[in-house]
């Protein structure tokens, strides 16, 4: 790792750090951890008697060398958001960030960006070449955030990985998740960490031959496209998603079901083939690459 490479990626944490008006460190003291913890049952708001993460886990955590972080508001001291990741086998120099959030009051500041560019730059100095981590495939802020403002890239879709989650954001269904690599030496984290992502475009990719493979039907439920035989669709798909799934959960459960159902049976065989997310739309889309798949969908 070069000293340069280092100084950028401090130089873009303390900058991402600067803009959200916070101070971002990592958390060590039982006082601290316990803080962090409450933001998380503040944002999750589990089932009663229940918590997101234990502080007798986060404590054995950090003790052990592992990633655990809070954004403190730069005037008031207050706790705004926090990100907790321990590290995976020894070989793959790889970080798993396990959970991040940042509260209603940290909301509209990119307080979240500046924990994920300080975790890039405190990995970097480990000489940890990767950060891995799952989302929900159907919220489309968390989509945008993951795979544009830093520059990640899904890997594999993950059926019911956590099971039935019944929190405010999950709200009792199967929890498929979406896999991510960030890739903290590559050129889209590095410039998506300097403040120039690179946001993919639903118009210019249809102008180019893009097919929609889901959509938005005018009734909100989920309208997908049929599969073809090996070899005879388009090189690039779009894959579209709700414009509020965790709304939906609450106000159209069914609604919000099927959709999980739709976006799963097209996400998991693309990506279980080989198929590629080379980015996403801000307003919802999914692009894919099925360049050397035997993926295709219709073009009708």
């Amino acid at each position: 790792m070069t000293l340069d490479v280092l100084a950028d990626a401090d130089e873009a944490a303390a900058r991402a750090a600067g803009a959200a008006g916070v101070v971002v460190r990592e958390l060590a003291s039982l006082t601290e951890l316990a803080a962090a913890v409450e933001l998380f049952d503040e944002i999750w708001a589990p089932e009663s008697g229940s918590s997101s993460v234990q502080v007798d886990l986060l404590r054995a955590l950090t003790k052990t060398g592992n990633y655990a972080a809070g954004a403190y508001d730069a005037a008031s001291g207050e706790l705004l958001g926090a990100c907790v990741g321990f590290f995976g086998p020894p070989s793959h120099a790889e970080l798993h960030s396990h959970i991040a959030g940042v509260r209603p009051g940290g909301l509209g500041r990119s307080v979240g960006f500046a924990l994920k560019v300080h975790q890039r730059a405190w990995c970097l100095r480990r000489d940890v070449r990767l950060v891995a981590w799952t989302y929900d495939p159907l919220i489309r802020r968390n989509a945008f955030f993951n795979l544009v403002k830093l520059g990640a890239r899904p890997r594999e879709y993950l059926r019911n990985f956590y099971g039935v989650m019944d929190d405010v954001i999950n709200g009792g269904t199967e929890t498929d998740r979406m896999l991510v690599h960030w890739d903290l030496r590559s050129a889209d984290a590095a410039d998506a960490a300097a403040g120039r992502p690179r946001p993919a475009s639903f118009a210019a990719e249809r102008a180019r031959g893009a097919v929609v493979a889901l959509s938005a039907g005018p009734d909100g439920l989920p309208v997908p496209r049929r599969p073809l035989a090996a070899g005879s669709g388009p090189r690039v798909l779009l894959v579209g998603v709700p414009a509020d799934i965790e709304a939906m959960r609450r106000s159209d459960p069914a609604g919000a079901a099927a959709w999980r159902t739709a976006l799963r049976d097209v996400l998991s065989p693309l990506l279980g083939g080989g198929a590629r997310v080379t980015g996403f739309d801000r307003d919802g889309w999914y692009v894919i690459s099925t360049e050397g798949t035997r993926n295709e969908v219709d073009r009708s």
